[in-house]
């Protein structure tokens, strides 16, 4: 929509410009007399003459007079079939989101909107985190509308749709396009854009990952094989599947597994797990501890201890890891509201 009155205004800007330059040359004017004489005769406000015409001068300003009109007819036709269609509504609603997006900080960009995207926006719109998502196709992107959520319509392999995005400000990216080069392209220019993002990438075969780490990527994940490893454990080990199932998603339960970290000035900062009676006054049990320097600590004893920056990986109910969040004076990783 926004192209769509960008190319009369550049029309119309082009003909001053040359309207200007052409009173210059020919009648050896100053750049504000051939402004003033081009923006008059453009406009046909009837205005006399800045000074005398020569011969060259009346017949470029014939000229002058036919472009500008034509100029200004196609510009006025376009603003009419832009209200006509609604499309004003439409961008006025464009520009409010993307005053939107530019006041979000630490939030997630989306960049496709198929069938592994939707699942991903869903997901982040559930646990209440702030996301754009970005897909060139204009159903996607009315579906993202219906749904209340901030989008970009464009292709997110280029730098100009990321940074409209946001991605200067954003904490991760998921790049969720359907093929593995867009999505390497999509890593990479989002990680030269924003050296600090956590990028989250699709492929489409075990065989792409290595090259989406060297890309940039955080994360790979190819869809394809862990849903046949699940399906797989949900033939071996059934029992299982069905709980991580509960604690991965919730799956009507309000009991899950979920991530905090732990900022300096934490009340638990300094104390050992045993010490902190974490469970004992929560309810929540600390499952993992994620160290800064990127090592885990699964099943930690009672006398692992904690400390600020750290990352705890804790199960329990919603209130449980509420209370926890609190007590810890520990932000959720994920950037939620």
């Amino acid at each position: 929509m926004k192209r769509r009155l960008l190319l009369p205004l550049t029309i119309f800007g082009l003909v001053t410009l040359v309207g200007t330059a052409g009173y210059m040359i020919i009648e050896r004017w100053s750049f504000f007399d051939s402004l003033y004489m081009t923006v008059i005769t453009v406009a046909t406000v009837g205005f006399g003459e800045t000074h005398p015409l020569s011969f060259m001068g009346r017949l470029f300003t014939i000229v002058l007079i036919l472009a500008g009109v034509s100029a200004l007819g196609f510009a006025f036709a376009q603003l009419i079939d832009i209200l006509l269609q609604g499309h004003l509504t439409g961008l006025l609603e464009e520009l409010r989101m993307s005053k939107k997006i530019t006041q979000l900080r630490g939030h997630t960009i989306v960049a496709g909107f198929g069938r592994v995207g939707s699942v991903v926006a869903q997901s982040l719109s559930d646990e209440g985190a702030f996301f754009v998502v970005v897909d060139a196709s204009e159903h996607a992107c009315e579906e993202a509308r219906q749904e209340g959520w901030l989008y970009v319509q464009g292709d997110a392999t280029e730098e100009d749709v990321l940074i409209e995005a946001g991605i200067e400000h954003a904490g991760s990216v998921v790049t969720a396009l359907a093929g593995d080069a867009e999505n390497l392209f999509v890593t990479v220019t989002a990680r030269s854009l924003n050296p600090e993002l956590f990028i989250v990438s699709r492929s489409s075969h075990a065989s792409t990952e290595a090259k989406l780490y060297k890309g940039g990527a955080d994360r790979a994940i190819t869809p394809n094989v862990i849903g046949g490893r699940r399906m797989a454990s949900m033939v071996l080990q059934p029992a299982v599947s069905d709980y991580l199932d509960i604690v991965s998603t919730g799956n009507g339960v309000e009991f899950r597994l979920q991530e905090l970290e732990l900022i300096p000035g934490s009340c638990f900062a300094g104390l050992t797990l045993g010490s902190a009676r974490i469970r004992e006054l929560t309810g929540a049990q600390v499952v993992a501890i994620i160290n800064q320097d990127a090592s885990v600590n699964v099943n930690p004893g009672v006398d692992a201890v904690l400390e600020a920056g750290q990352r705890l990986v804790v199960l329990g109910t919603v209130d449980a890891v509420a209370v926890l969040a609190e007590r810890a004076c520990a932000t959720g990783a994920s950037g939620g509201k």
